[in-house]
């Protein structure tokens, strides 16, 4: 069972973010399906470093595209995917160090922010694209 389903609510209609959004889901899901199978520690560090190291580049992605745009809520936006970076990768590092352990909570928290940020913040970037189309 998926952590979390792509739906097309999650849809901004910007290439290429739909793709870029669904492959976060399937990392997150495959994270999801190693804690449920106990195989934490055998893929769980490089699982993080490939979800860290795509977010950063689709994050940066996005903020291209939004600075090329002119897009008006751009610091905003840049903001909330660096309080981001920075919290997951605490968790990443505490991880590696062996101060945490990778679990429903940490997931949970990835999920509920992947899941509101492209509803929410998101959502702003695809209205004001279709609205300037």
């Amino acid at each position: 069972m998926a952590l979390l389903e792509w739906q097309d609510r999650f849809r901004t209609d910007v290439d290429p973010f739909d793709d870029h959004h669904q492959h976060l889901f399937f990392l997150l899901n495959q994270a999801y399906d190693n804690l449920e199978q106990g195989k934490l520690t055998e893929k769980m560090g490089e699982l993080l470093n490939e979800l860290i190291d795509y977010t950063v580049y689709h994050f940066r992605a996005e903020e291209h595209w939004m600075k090329e745009n002119q897009y008006p809520l751009y610091e905003k936006h840049l903001q909330e995917h660096a309080r981001f970076i920075e919290r997951i990768s605490e968790l990443h590092a505490d991880f590696l160090c062996g101060k945490t352990k990778i679990s429903l909570e940490v997931l949970s928290f990835m999920k509920n922010w992947i899941e509101q940020h492209i509803l929410v913040s998101d959502a702003e970037y695809a209205q004001f694209y279709a609205t300037s189309q």
